[in-house]
Parts: structure tokens; sequence; C-alpha cells
């Protein structure tokens, strides 16, 4: 490596992960914010606080990247501008693209790890972070409670304490007791009481001392019952135990986050779609068969039949799926240390009648071969019982597998009486009936068919975005490079100031287009592919335009240069002007 891409290389690296850092941190803190009432406050270990922010400062690194990459450029070139080191290598015979090797190979091979890492790191820590904010949303405030104030985060109770000498010691204590669902029937006065946690915090065990215990009957009828029950009992000690167990972090097993999107990568996501176009294809393949038998009476002559290319999808889409869980069982098979036998053969005369009915009656799947067994029957010494026995079992299996019976068509003599038939009963107008009522139904389940086809074609566009942020996101790192390495070029201003404020911009416009690009693909109103590139496919074009500037040492951003601009248009307006 030439001293040159050293220096350029050296130049742009500390900026790079100290703008990387500062970036990361501001959408941290925005991101926690969102769970800043969800998170905080629940006497939750400072471990568990250092593990959710190291989920999220992954989590939100593929769109930090992108700004990174766009701030550390623009300093970096604006640095060399401003101290007249781009000047320099431009007068040496470098070319600015020359310029922008060593970087923009930082910049690629950035890209790539940010697409490995958006495929499979960030998925990983996605399902740990939907699980712990799940654990920490599920667990209860920590147990405070204040002077003065009714604390109702224990369930079924509301305790006040007027004043508490210590964490432990407590004065003038009302407990209102909701254990019985009936409103405050059950109050307990007592002038001191101990609060002390035990076994690990899982209960605690409030001691009261010399109170009164109230307690009213709930009336259960009409106001002419004679008065209900009232039961007052002092006591000197009186101690119950409260079950702390919401108060508790429980972590939750994270496989019931699995069908989440955003924690699967690009091979889960394919996958995904391959289930859903089964299911829409097989919604629309089952309508049609279901449709044919709302025909009675009228349409007895239609066949309605699903399309050529329906069928053939299904045949493709119920192959893979036997073929997919082939392997499933073959895997679990082999995991287990079972042997793989293709042909499954039932044991016939180890069975009963019953039990060969269900036989036939299942004897449709391809998969179950009844055959007769190889057992000590066949192959040992042939005896009048076992003979009897193997004559019985194949006597039952024929009577009970009886051969398909093919309904031939009516003659036509046979279709005119029961046509007469109809006629004379005044079927007619009853059949209009049914069929009026056979068309709303037909129509309700179109209807609900077409919901859920459009919720399944909308979750198979989200999908397809999913697979396609995984690319743009990182691509995004040579968008921002291709804007801000030739804009500080051409502004010649290095440090926070400028180069802050129109990075700051660029990346509003970036996000702006990036999730107007999602809502389209989202809605439909694009394709999938075309709304998730969107914005990087609308701010390239202003990249090379920047970086065509850049070579020609285009005064862009200078005051001066457009001054002269309108100077000249005046001039040519007074000397189109005069000779007129």
């Amino acid at each position: 490596m030439k001293k040159l891409d050293k220096l350029i290389l050296g130049s742009f690296i500390g900026p790079f992960f100290l703008t990387f850092v500062v970036v990361d941190f501001i959408l941290l803190t925005v991101n926690m914010l969102k769970y800043f009432d969800e998170i905080f406050g629940k006497g939750l270990s400072f471990m568990i606080y250092m593990e959710l922010i190291s989920y999220f400062v992954i989590s939100i690194s593929p769109m930090a990247l992108p700004l990174a990459v766009l701030l550390s450029a623009l300093m970096t070139f604006g640095n060399l501008g401003e101290h007249f080191e781009l000047t320099a290598i431009k007068s040496s015979g470098i070319s600015l693209l020359r310029t922008l090797r060593p970087i923009g190979v930082f910049v690629v091979i950035l890209t790539i790890l940010a697409f490995l890492s958006n495929n499979y790191l960030v998925p990983k820590v996605n399902l740990k972070t939907f699980s712990l904010l799940y654990d920490i949303r599920m667990k209860s405030p920590a147990l405070d409670i204040k002077e003065g104030v009714f604390y109702a985060g224990i369930p079924n109770y509301s305790i006040k304490v007027n004043q508490k000498l210590d964490d432990v010691r407590l004065k003038d204590v009302i407990i209102y007791d909701h254990t019985e669902g009936q409103g405050n029937i059950n109050v307990i006065l007592a002038d001191s009481g101990r609060m002390e946690p035990f076994f690990n915090d899982r209960y605690m065990r409030l001691t009261l001392y010399n109170g009164v215990s109230y307690k009213e009957s709930r009336s259960q009828r009409g106001i002419n019952e004679k008065p209900v029950d009232f039961s007052r009992t002092r006591f000197s000690e009186n101690q119950i135990v409260f079950n702390l167990e919401s108060f508790q972090l429980n972590r939750t097993p994270e496989d019931l986050w699995s069908t989440n999107r955003s924690i699967k990568n690009i091979s889960q996501l394919r996958d995904g779609l391959d289930s859903m176009a089964f299911e829409v294809n097989s919604i629309v393949y089952y309508n049609y068969l279901t449709t044919e038998s709302s025909y009675t009476y009228f349409g007895r002559d239609k066949r309605i039949s699903p399309p050529k290319d329906i069928a053939e999808k299904k045949i493709i889409y119920d192959s893979l799926k036997s073929i997919k869980a082939e392997e499933r069982k073959r895997n679990q098979l082999t995991n287990s240390g079972q042997s793989i036998n293709a042909v499954k053969e039932i044991d016939v005369s180890s069975l009963s009648n019953d039990t060969l009915k269900m036989i036939a009656a299942d004897s449709v799947q391809a998969t179950d071969i009844v055959t007769v067994p190889k057992t000590p029957f066949r192959n040992g010494p042939t005896t009048a019982m076992n003979t009897a026995r193997i004559a019985s079992a194949e006597d039952s299996l024929r009577k009970v597998i009886k051969p398909v019976i093919k309904v031939t068509e009516f003659s036509p003599e046979f279709k005119e009486k029961l046509d007469s038939l109809i006629t004379k009963g005044n079927y007619q107008s009853r059949a209009a009936t049914v069929a009026m009522n056979n068309a709303r139904t037909i129509k309700n389940n179109f209807n609900n068919k077409l919901r859920e086809i459009d919720n399944l074609e909308r979750e198979h566009r989200r999908y397809q975005i999913a697979i396609y942020q995984k690319y743009t996101t990182a691509f995004a790192c040579i968008v921002m490079f291709l804007i801000g390495a030739p804009l500080g070029a051409i502004i010649k201003k290095g440090g926070l100031g400028m180069p802050v404020l129109v990075s700051i911009i660029f990346f509003i416009i970036f996000y702006m287009l990036t999730i107007t690009g999602e809502k389209w693909a989202k809605e439909g109103v694009t394709d999938p592919l075309f709304g998730t590139w969107f914005s990087n496919l609308v701010l390239l074009p202003f990249g090379l335009f920047f970086l065509k500037q850049a070579r020609k040492d285009a005064r862009l951003f200078e005051a001066d240069a457009y001054v002269e601009f309108f100077r000249k248009i005046q001039l040519w307006f007074k000397r189109k002007y005069s000779k007129t």
C-alpha cells in the first residue's frame, strides 16, 4: 500500500469510528426512549440493562453505518480540501478517482460485512431483543410503597402506609383485601408493621401489630333481605404473605418468536414466501372444488374444475410438502437411531375386525401398504390353527375393502320423470329460494376468501421487503460514500460544522424516501423490489453528479460563482434588448 493510500485511509478511519459511535448512541437514545416507560422503574439489575442495550446497539447498527460513512467521508475530504492537501494531490497528477480508491475499497468491504450482519447476526439479536423486551414488559414495577399513597402494585391488594420508619418498619397501615372480588368488604387497620421479603424475594411477609380486621358479607338477593353479617376481629399480631412472582423477571423461551419476519434470514424468509404462495394457491384450488356442491339443482349438469395452472401448482406444492415432511421424518428417525423403512407393514392376522375397518377407511393413503406379515404363521410350521387364523383375517379384509362402485348417469326417461315430479310438486319456487340462499352463502364465502388472500398477499409483500432490506441497507453505504466524498471535496470544509449539516439533510432525505418506498410496497402501489430500492435509486444520481462536479473542481457551494452567473445572465439580456 502506498503512502498516499495510508494517509487517506488513516484520515478516514478515525472520523468513521467516531461518527459511528456518536450516531449509534443517538439512535440508541431514540430507540430507548420509545420503551422508557416499559423498561425503567422495575428494579432490574444493571446486567439486564446492559444486555438490552447491547442488543439495541447491534440491531440499529445497519441504520447507523450509512450515516457514519456519509459524515466521515464529508469530514475527511473536507479537511483535505481545507488544508489544500487535495489540491497538492491533484497537482502531482493523481486524479480524484484514484484518491477515492482506498476509502472506496474499505466501503465495499464494509458493505459486504453489513450485508452478512443483516442476514445472520441481526436476526438472532432481534430474537433475543424481542424475548427480553417481552419479559421486561410482563414484569411488574418494583415494590415501592410510598408514604400517604395507596399502593396497588400487588395483585388484589391496596396498601397505604402513613409513615415509613425505614425499609422494613411501618406505621399506621391500611390494607384493602380484594381477593374475593366483592369490593372493599375486607379492611385491615394496624398501628405498626414489618415488611420482610424471603425465599429469594419471591414472597413478602407483612407482619401487622395491634390492629383490627373488618369483614362484611356481600348481599346476594334483593333489598328485602335481612341485614348482612359484619365481623370485627382485633389482633395483637397478624401475618400476611404476598406472592411476588409478578415482580420477578421470568425469561420466556425464544421459540415463541420464531414466526416474526425480523428474526429470519434470507433462506428462512424465502421458505415463508413459498408457504404463503402455497396457502393462496390452496385457497383458490379448494374454492373451485367446494363451489360446485352449491349448485344442487340448476347447475347439476355443470362441472367447475380449477384452472390448469392452479392444479399444476397444487401438485407441485403437495409434492414439495411431502418431500419436506419425509426429510423431516427421516432426520427425526436418524437422530433417534431408528431404522427407516419406505413401506409400512401391518400385521393383518393379529388385528381385529374393527381395526381392519379403520385400515380400510384409511387405505387411501399411498404410504401405508397392507401386506401379509412374514411371521411364524407363514414361515413356521403349518398348523390347522394358524391356517384358520390366516384365512379368517384375509376374509375379513376382503369384506372390508370393497371395490369402488361407479355411479352411471340416469337415462333420459328417468330424468324426465324426476323433472315432472319436481314441476308437479311445486319444487321450483323452493329451489329458487334454496338457490338464493346458496348464492348468498357463496358470496359470503368468496368475500371471506378474498380477505384471507389479501392478508396473505400483504404479508407476502412484507416478507419480500424484509429480504430486499438486507441488501438495500448495506448498499446504502456505497451511495452515501458517493455523495459524501465528492461533496467534501467541493465544500472544502472540515470539522463538525458544514459536514454535519449536509449529512443530516441527506440522511433525512434518505430516511423519508426509504419510508415512502416501503409504504408503497406494503400497500401494493408498487413492486416491493422497486419500493425498497427507491431511496438508493433516487440518491445514486446525486452521488454521480457530485462526483462529476468534484472532478471538474466545480464551485457549487460558493456564492461568488452564483453572483457571477446571474451577472452574465443580466449582461446577456442587456445586449439582447439594446440591439432591438
